[in-house]
C-alpha cells in the first residue's frame, strides 16, 4: 500500500500550473513520451500482427453443381411445401448470402454475372425503378451443343471501363476445362468472357444424368422467385421439384452449392445459401471475406467452386475467399434460419430505421446547440465590475442533462439492439422507446455519480461507458452492432464483423475524451503515459482479427494517439513533435503491412492487398473502390452530425463568446484529445472509403461534452460583482468582487483589490 501510494503521489498533479516552464530537473525527460510513443506502435504492431486461422473443407469434389433461383429467401422454405431444399438445407452447410453487385440493385441479371465473374460485376448499369427487368439474354445456339451470348463482349468492357472492382465476367468459365448451362441465367454465369457457353440447354431434360458428367461444373437456373401469398409459394414450388430432379441426377462425389443468386426489385435482402457434398454436412457457412459464422457472399461462391475442384483461382481477379464450414448450428433450419432467428427481417427492419435515427439525432442536437448558444453568450466575460445574471442553475443542470443524453444515444442505441424490438409490430415505435429508455437510465447515472459538480467528470464517465458498451461488444463478437440500428447491415454487404464506421467514432472518441481527462489528473510529465496506454489499448481492440478486424481503422486511431500524446503536455503540434508522430503511426504501417504481404493472397488483409497491388502498379481500382464508397456515404445523416459537430466546435472557439479556447488553456489534455480524435476520423475516412461516418459519429458523443465543459468553464470564468436583486453573476457561486477595507485601503493607493469569500 506504501508503494502504491507513493506511486500515486509521483503521477498526481501538484499545484504547478500548466502554464509553469517544466523545472531543471525535468528539462531532460523530454524525450520520455516520444519514447513511449514508439513503444506504443511496438505493443500495437505486435497486437495487429496475430490472425486467425483460416481453414476450408480438406476434402474436394469431382463435380460441382450450382442450382440457383433469383429472389430464393430462407423464409420461403418449408418442411412439406419445399421438400427438396429442406433434406439439402437440414443435411449440408448453410448461411444467410449477401448478393451485393456493382449495382445498386442487384437484379437477376448482375446476380447471375457477379457469380460467374467472382467479383462485382453489373450487366446493365441503367437505373432500376421497382421491379427488376425480365432476364432474357439474347442467346444463339449455331450449333446445337453449346450458346452463344452476343451482348457479354460489350459488357465485359464496360465492366473494365467504367466499374471500379476489375471484374471479368466468366472468369470462373476460364478456370475449368468446360461448363454446362441450363437455363438462361445458368447461361450468364457459365458462359466465357467472349460469350461461349460450352454445353446449353433451355430446360432440365427428362433425365438429366449424363448432361451433368459432361463437364465438372454444371450451373442450374431454378427460376425466379417473385410476387407474394399464393404466386410465390407456387413459383418457389416449382423451383424446389426441380432442384429434386438435380438431386436425383446428381453424380457421385459432388458437391451440391444451392443459393438465392439475386434479388428481384430494388428492395435488398439476404438470401439462401447451401452447401451440401463432401466436407460439407452441418454446420454454418462462413469465409474469410464475412469473418462472420452464418454469413457468406455473392462473390465467395466462385473461389469456393474452384476450390472444391482443387483447382488455383485466377490471380488477381477474384474479390471473394474461399467458403468454409464451422460446426455448432441446430439441425433444423426451424431453429437456424427460420421464426427468431430470421436475420433477413431483423437486417431489413434495422435498415429502414438507421437513417430516420441519425437524422433526428443531428435536429436534437443542433436544437440543443441552439439552446446553448445563449447560455454561452450571457457567460461572456464583461469588461465591467458587473455583468448580467448567471442563469437558473435549474436551467444549467437542465441543459446539461441534455448534452449528456445527447452524447449518450449512440451507445444507448447499441445496447438497445441486445433487445429483440425488431420482433415487434411497429418495430420503429419500439426501438425509439426503448432507446429512450436507455439514454434516460444512463444519464440518471452520470447524474447521480458522486463528483459530478466537477467540470471534467461528467465528461470522462461518458466516454468510459462508450468505451464500454463498444468494447464489450467487441469482446462478445460484435452481436450489437451486425444488423443493428448504430452498427452495420449484412444486406449492404461492407461489412460482417468487428467495429463498424459508427462503432469506430463512438469508441474513438470516448477512449481518446477519456485519456484527455485521465491525463488531467496527473503531472505534465506523465501524461503522455496515461494516452499512451489508452490509445494502445484503443488500437489493438481495433485492429485485432479477432476483435475490430480493421487494420485501416487501426492506423487512423495510432496517428490520432500519436498526435494526442505529442501535445497532451501542452503548446502547440510543433515540427519535432509531428516527426515522431508519423514516424510512429509509419513504423505501425508499413510493419503490419510486410506482414500481411507474407499471407497467402487470400489470407491478406486490406492493407496487405492494396500495398500489393500498390508495389505492382494495379492500386488504381483500389483507390477508385476507396473513393466512389466515400461518395455514396456522403449521402448518409452521418455526415450532418458531422457538419453540425464542427460549426459547434468552430463557434465555441472562434467566436467572441466561445470558451472553449479557456478550456483547452485550463485542460490542454483535452485539446490534445479533439486533435487526435479528428486526425483519426478524417484518416478513417478516407482509408476506409467511409467519408464522414466514423466523423460523424465521433461529433455525436465528442461535441456535446465538450461544450458541456465549455458552460462550466464559462460559469466560473469572471469575478465580478452581484447585480442588485439578482444572484451571483456567471462567476459562479461564492465567487465576487467586494470592497473592504484592504480594498479601501489599496483604493487610496490608486489599486483596486479582490478578494474570494
Amino acid at each position: 500500500m506504501t508503494v502504491l501510494r507513493r506511486l500515486l503521489a509521483a503521477v498526481r498533479r501538484g499545484s504547478r500550473p500548466d502554464s509553469a516552464p517544466p523545472s531543471r530537473s525535468r528539462r531532460g525527460r523530454g524525450w520520455v513520451p516520444y519514447l513511449l510513443v514508439v513503444l506504443t506502435a511496438a505493443a500495437s504492431l505486435a497486437g495487429l500482427a496475430v490472425r486467425p486461422p483460416t481453414g476450408v473443407p480438406g476434402d474436394s469434389a469431382d463435380y460441382v453443381i450450382v442450382a440457383g433461383a433469383a429472389g430464393l429467401r430462407w423464409d420461403d422454405l418449408d418442411p412439406r411445401r419445399t421438400p427438396a431444399l429442406w433434406q439439402e438445407a437440414t443435411r449440408g452447410s448453410v448461411g444467410w448470402l449477401s448478393v451485393r453487385s456493382a449495382h445498386h440493385a442487384t437484379c437477376p441479371a448482375d446476380g447471375w454475372l457477379t457469380l460467374g465473374a467472382g467479383n462485382y460485376a453489373v450487366w446493365n448499369a441503367g437505373r432500376v425503378a421497382g421491379q427488376c427487368p425480365t432476364l432474357a439474354p439474347a442467346l444463339e445456339q449455331p450449333d446445337g451443343i453449346g450458346a452463344n451470348l452476343p451482348e457479354l463482349s460489350g459488357v465485359v468492357r464496360a465492366n473494365a471501363d467504367r466499374q471500379p472492382y476489375g471484374a471479368v465476367p466468366g472468369a470462373l468459365a476460364e478456370s475449368v476445362r468446360c461448363t454446362v448451362a441450363v437455363g438462361p441465367g445458368a447461361a450468364v454465369a457459365a458462359a466465357r468472357p467472349y460469350g461461349r457457353v460450352d454445353r446449353y440447354v433451355p430446360a432440365l431434360p427428362d433425365d438429366p444424368r449424363s448432361l451433368f458428367t459432361q463437364c465438372v461444373l454444371s450451373v442450374v437456373d431454378l427460376g425466379t422467385i417473385t410476387g407474394s401469398g399464393a404466386a410465390r409459394r407456387q413459383r418457389v414450388a416449382e423451383a424446389d421439384a426441380a432442384l429434386a430432379r438435380v438431386l436425383a441426377a446428381r453424380p457421385e462425389r459432388s458437391l451440391m452449392v444451392i443459393a438465392g443468386v439475386s434479388d428481384t426489385d430494388t428492395y435488398s435482402r439476404l438470401h439462401v445459401a447451401i452447401a451440401e457434398g463432401p466436407g460439407w454436412q452441418g454446420g454454418w457457412l462462413t469465409s474469410a471475406g464475412t469473418g462472420r459464422d452464418g454469413y457468406l457472399q455473392l462473390v465467395d461462391l466462385a473461389p469456393t467452386i474452384l476450390t472444391a475442384l482443387g483447382k488455383p483461382a485466377p490471380e488477381k481477379l477474384f474479390n471473394g475467399r474461399t467458403a468454409s464450414t464451422v460446426q455448432g448450428r441446430p439441425a433444423s433450419p426451424d431453429d437456424s434460419m427460420l421464426g427468431s432467428h430470421d436475420a433477413n427481417r431483423r437486417a431489413g427492419v434495422q435498415l429502414g430505421i438507421t437513417d430516420t435515427f441519425f437524422t433526428g439525432l443531428a435536429a436534437v442536437q443542433m436544437a440543443i446547440f441552439l439552446l446553448v448558444v445563449p447560455l454561452m453568450m450571457r457567460g461572456r466575460r464583461h469588461v465591467g465590475p458587473t455583468g448580467p445574471a448567471a442563469p437558473p442553475r435549474m436551467l444549467m443542470l437542465g441543459v446539461e442533462l441534455l448534452l449528456i443524453a445527447a452524447a449518450l444515444a449512440i451507445p444507448a442505441a447499441l445496447l438497445a439492439d441486445a433487445f429483440p424490438w425488431w420482433r415487434a409490430g411497429r418495430p420503429g415505435i419500439a426501438f425509439a422507446l426503448l432507446a429512450l429508455a436507455v439514454t434516460a437510465i444512463g444519464t440518471a447515472a452520470v447524474r447521480s455519480a458522486p463528483r459530478f459538480a466537477r467540470t471534467l467528470w461528467p465528461m470522462g464517465l461518458v466516454g468510459a461507458s462508450a468505451v464500454a458498451v463498444v468494447g464489450v461488444d467487441l469482446l462478445t463478437g460484435a452481436q450489437l452492432q451486425l444488423n443493428g440500428v448504430a452498427g452495420y447491415s449484412a444486406i449492404e454487404g461492407a461489412r460482417y464483423a468487428g467495429v463498424g464506421s459508427v462503432g469506430l467514432g463512438v469508441f474513438v472518441a470516448g477512449a481518446l475524451v477519456v485519456a484527455g481527462c485521465a491525463a488531467q489528473w496527473v503531472r505534465r510529465p506523465w501524461r503522455p503515459v496515461i494516452v499512451v496506454l489508452v490509445g494502445g489499448f484503443a488500437v489493438i481492440m481495433v485492429g485485432s482479427p479477432y476483435l475490430g478486424a480493421d487494420p485501416t481503422g487501426a492506423i487512423a486511431v495510432t496517428a490520432g494517439v500519436c498526435v494526442a500524446a505529442a501535445i497532451s503536455t501542452g503548446g502547440w503540434l510543433t515540427f519535432p513533435r509531428i516527426a515522431w508522430s508519423t514516424v510512429a503511426g509509419l513504423a505501425v504501417t508499413i510493419g503490419f503491412a510486410v506482414l500481411d504481404l507474407r499471407r497467402p493472397p487470400l489470407e491478406q488483409g486490406s492493407v496487405g492487398r492494396f500495398l500489393a497491388a500498390l508495389l505492382d502498379g494495379t492500386a488504381g481500382p483500389a483507390i477508385q473502390r476507396a473513393a466512389t464508397s466515400s461518395g455514396h456515404a456522403l449521402d448518409s445523416s452521418l455526415t450532418i452530425l458531422a457538419l453540425v459537430g464542427a460549426l459547434m466546435l468552430a463557434f465555441s472557439q472562434f467566436s467572441p463568446w466561445g470558451g472553449l479556447n479557456r478550456v483547452f488553456g485550463l485542460h490542454p489534455a483535452l485539446r490534445a484529445a479533439l486533435a487526435g480524435t479528428t486526425v483519426t476520423v478524417v484518416l478513417a475516412g478516407i482509408l476506409g472509403g467511409a467519408a464522414f461516418a466514423v466523423a460523424g459519429a465521433a461529433a455525436a458523443i465528442a461535441v456535446p461534452l465538450f461544450v458541456l465543459t465549455t458552460l462550466r468553464v464559462l460559469a466560473h470564468a469572471a469575478d465580478r460583482t452581484r447585480p442588485e436583486g439578482e444572484t451571483d453573476g456567471p462567476g459562479g457561486p461564492g465567487l465576487s468582487l467586494r470592497r473592504d477595507e484592504a480594498s479601501a485601503r489599496a483604493d487610496k493607493s490608486g489599486t483596486e483589490g479582490a478578494t474570494v469569500r
